[in-house]
């Protein structure tokens, strides 16, 4: 049975055994790279820096909910604002892999910059399995790069720290609940909104997925049972719509709401219909640019929780 006490006790010295000089971790809002914080702080305290970096691409309210997380836990932190750099080098980009693996180089180059200003020669990771399992793990295929795993680049200056490694998500929650780290908001994926934009990423995308997005967490959190991950995905196709007695062709969205335990298999929820019609009437009138919503209600598998 796994102990949430003991993995930390030992990984705490594992890390203070390894670890022989200055570190920075990439720290994401979410709960693997907060909890890695975490225990990486506890190993080496000062000696650590959590690097959260501002790609343009996370939802509204982020950096403020890293923030107050960070300070609150007493880990030593700075924030990156790193929007105009991800934006251009995502210009054009459509396939999904290549924009993982730009994502995922541009934050080691980012990494890396932050490391030699700190005099540090360590990157620690909250990866956890999923994210090596489905990044072609072992004997696998490539489900997908995850932009910590898969998405790296083949040389990285720095040497790679990854604590939760064999770690499932519901072992990362009993770790998180032993440190008393409060709830936090749901799973988000590291590449952010880029992977739920199909086709190119650009900044007036990524704002009307902020939007967008925004209004479905208002919206799905005052339910009684919240699902455990629930995302708008704006997608290529465009169609007909009517605003008013005009015409418009405007965007199409898909809203995906999962349950799940570990992240490697996840069910659709079945949202009731009467919040599915606010939800839609609240992102068409609200967001004159998108003319339908649909729903997605496929299980992993066969489909992965993100579109991309």
């Amino acid at each position: 049975m796994f102990s949430p006490e003991s993995f930390v006790s030992e990984t705490v010295k594992k890390i203070k055994n390894d670890v022989t000089g200055r570190a920075v971790i990439a720290v994401s809002g979410g709960i693997d790279s907060t909890v890695a914080a975490k225990i990486a702080s506890d190993a080496l305290g000062s000696e650590v820096l959590a690097i959260y970096v501002d790609t343009g691409l996370m939802r509204l309210g982020e950096e403020k909910d890293v923030r107050e997380i960070l300070a609150r836990l007493g880990i030593n932190y700075r924030i990156s604002q790193e929007e105009s750099l991800f934006l251009e080098r995502l210009k054009g980009k459509t396939d999904p892999e290549s924009k993982r693996k730009i994502i995922g180089k541009t934050f080691i180059d980012v990494f890396e910059r932050e490391a030699t200003e700190f005099g540090a020669s360590y990157l620690v990771q909250g990866t956890i399995a999923p994210d090596w399992i489905e990044s072609g793990g072992g004997l696998r295929d490539t489900i997908k790069s995850h932009h910590n795993v898969g998405g790296l680049p083949e040389k990285v200056n720095l040497k790679i720290v990854e604590p939760l490694r064999d770690l499932y998500k519901d072992e990362v929650r009993e770790i998180a609940e032993h440190y008393g780290i409060p709830k936090m908001r749901q799973p988000f994926p590291g590449p952010g909104l880029a992977v739920r934009i199909i086709g190119d990423v650009t900044k007036e995308k990524v704002d009307l997925l902020k939007r967008a997005t925004s209004i479905l967490e208002s919206e799905i959190s005052e339910l009684k049972e919240v699902p455990w991950q629930y995302f708008v995905v704006l997608l290529g196709d465009r169609s007909t719509g009517v605003h008013g007695d005009r015409r418009v062709y405007g965007s199409t969205v898909a809203i995906r709401c999962v349950n799940s335990t570990d992240g490697m298999t996840a069910n659709f929820t079945p949202i009731p219909l009467e919040t599915l019609g606010k939800i839609s009437r609240d992102i068409t009138n609200g967001i004159p640019e998108i003319s339908r919503v649909v729903y997605d209600v496929t299980d992993k598998p066969p489909a992965t929780i993100e579109w991309e």
